[in-house]
């Protein structure tokens, strides 16, 4: 029996292709901005200061908020979706 531990590399990946990150905007002014609440702790608070300063500070025209079922589990197809069709960008929260 070998006493030797096996070694994984983590960044092996996963053989999926790749898909080429969208766009950035050059500003944010008159674009409408989705925020995606992953449901933790304080992340609806942290989201909704965060829509005012970008209204307030950026010209962001609209923001909308959705929230996801629970943290553990990914935003389901309709969010993305929905967010896809309504909003120029979105930020995902990561609070808790």
């Amino acid at each position: 029996m070998s006493l030797e531990l096996g070694f994984i590399d983590p960044t092996a990946g996963t053989g999926r292709p790749r898909i080429a990150m969208a766009l950035r905007p050059a500003d944010l002014v008159g674009k409408v901005v989705g925020l995606l609440d992953n449901t933790k702790e304080q992340g609806r608070l942290i989201l909704e200061t965060i829509g005012v300063a970008l209204q307030e500070k950026y010209g962001v025209a609209r923001v909308v908020l959705k929230q996801k079922q629970h943290y553990s589990k990914p935003a389901t197809d309709l969010i993305i979706q929905s967010m896809a069709d309504e909003v120029d960008l979105a930020i995902a929260a990561l609070g808790g």
